[in-house]
C-alpha cells in the first residue's frame, strides 16, 4: 500500500505545488512508483506535470462519476490525477456525514499500484484540506522565509491534531520545510530562528534541508519539464534531492 504525503499551508504562494512536484521527481528518479493528486482547484500542479485537465479529474472521482484509476493521466513526467476549478464546488456540494473521507475512499482503489501518493492541497483549511489530511499518512508544511509565513502554523497544527484525534489516528506531522532560504540574508536567518522556536514549542519537526531560491525551479514548471533532468546541478534542485534523501531516511 502506498504511503500518502500531503503538502499543506493555509497561506498561498509558499511553495506547496513546487515542493510536491520536486519530491515527486526525486522519488521517481530513485525508482519509486509515484502518483500525484492535484487537490487544489487552481490546478497548478496539473499544469506543471503537463496533465490534461478536462474530465475526468479528481472532482469526477470524489463525485463518484468515475473510478479513481480511470482519472489517472500517465504523462511523460509522472502519473497524476488532475484538478480544475470545478473542484471548488465540493465545499458546497458535500455537506453530509462522511464528507471528510471522500478522498481517502478514492485513494484506496489505487494505493496498491504505487509506493507513494503525493497530494497538493489548497491554501485554506476547508473541506478539501480536511479530506487531504484524512487521507494522508504524513503532512509536510512549506514555509517561506518572510515575516508572514509562520503565521497560522499554530492553527494548522491544531487542525492536524483534531484530525488525528477524530478522523485519522495515523496522521503524522512530517515537518516544516523552509523554502527560498538565503543564509546570507538576515531575514532568512530570523525566520529560521523563529521556526526553530515554533518547532520546540509545538514539538513538531523542522526539516534540516532548506531550499534555496532559484528561477530554474519556476522555469522547469513553466516548461513542464523534469527539474532534475533539466538542471541537475542547480543548487535548489540539489536541495530538493537532498530533501528527498532526508525524508526517506526519517519521515517516509
Amino acid at each position: 500500500m502506498a504511503k500518502v504525503i500531503c503538502f499543506a499551508n493555509q497561506k498561498g504562494g509558499v511553495g506547496k505545488t513546487t515542493s510536491t512536484n520536486a519530491l515527486a521527481m526525486g522519488l521517481k528518479h530513485k525508482g519509486y512508483r509515484v502518483l500525484c493528486i492535484d487537490f487544489d482547484p487552481q490546478g497548478n500542479l496539473s499544469f506543471s506535470m503537463n496533465a490534461d485537465t478536462e474530465p475526468p479529474t479528481i472532482y469526477d472521482v470524489v463525485k463518484r462519476k468515475v473510478k479513481c484509476r480511470f482519472a489517472i493521466r500517465h504523462t511523460d513526467l509522472i502519473d497524476i490525477i488532475p484538478s480544475n476549478l470545478l473542484l471548488s464546488s465540493v465545499e458546497v456540494e458535500f455537506t453530509g456525514n462522511g464528507r471528510e473521507f471522500l478522498l481517502k475512499d478514492c485513494i484506496k482503489q489505487v494505493s496498491p499500484m504505487y509506493d507513494y501518493i503525493l497530494i497538493d492541497s489548497p491554501p485554506e483549511l476547508g473541506v478539501l484540506t480536511v479530506n487531504a489530511f484524512t487521507a494522508a499518512n504524513v503532512v509536510l508544511v512549506p514555509v517561506l522565509t518572510d515575516v508572514y509565513s509562520l503565521q497560522g502554523i499554530t492553527r494548522l497544527y491544531d487542525t492536524l491534531e483534531h484530525i488525528k484525534r477524530t478522523l485519522n489516528p495515523d496522521l503524522k506531522f512530517g515537518g516544516m520545510l523552509l523554502v527560498r532560504y538565503n543564509a546570507r540574508e538576515e531575514l532568512s536567518r530570523t525566520v529560521l530562528a523563529t521556526a526553530e522556536m515554533v518547532s520546540k514549542s509545538l514539538n513538531i519537526p523542522l526539516l534540516r534541508t532548506h531550499i534555496r531560491s532559484s528561477v530554474m525551479i519556476a522555469k522547469a514548471q513553466a516548461m513542464q519539464k523534469d527539474m532534475i533532468q533539466l538542471a541537475p546541478g542547480n543548487h535548489a534542485v540539489m536541495d530538493y534531492m537532498q530533501l528527498t534523501n532526508e525524508l526517506l531516511k526519517g519521515v517516509l
